[in-house]
């Protein structure tokens, strides 16, 4: 089993990153107080981490049906991916990226996770026209069923 093949498009992502995380993570460094959440309060606090826990679940589970599915070559259609074709992608970028910064007193999760998805948005299309092609049938079921295909 190839590297690439359990990554998708994970390594893209990352790349596609870099530029603009760079400059974000220099101006945090030299100006921490903009990023600042201002503390964060103990609302703050609890809402992160009821957002975090499911997010954590969500790409650990993702994460083991792609070690345990992808080698055997089987279409993942459980799980989280009965509610996003990219469970692992979304919930790194809306669940885990944001509110643990947010936990951390800086904005700056926010804004790598949005840059996570639309890295992610750029890359999916291409990983999908490879589970189409290697699936075929199975993979236009699967498309019908999946709740929010468009996130």
């Amino acid at each position: 089993m190839k590297l690439k093949t359990l990554m998708g498009s994970g390594d893209k992502i990352g790349i596609f990153a870099i530029p603009y995380l760079v400059p974000i993570l220099f101006l945090n460094i030299i100006f921490p107080e903009i990023f600042s959440v201002g503390g964060p309060s103990k609302l703050l606090k609890t809402i992160s981490i009821i957002i975090l826990i499911p997010g954590i679940i969500t790409w650990a589970w993702s994460v083991y049906l792609i070690l345990t599915k992808v080698p055997k070559k089987e279409l993942i259609t459980t799980g989280p991916y009965v509610i996003v074709k990219h469970p692992l992608y979304t919930a790194v970028s809306f669940l885990v990226l944001p509110w643990a910064g947010f936990l951390l007193n800086s904005w700056l999760g926010l804004f790598i996770g949005i840059i996570v998805y639309i890295g992610s948005r750029k890359f999916a299309p291409e990983e999908e026209k490879y589970l189409s092609k290697a699936y075929g049938a199975s993979w236009n079921d699967y498309l019908k069923k999946v709740k929010l295909p468009w996130v």
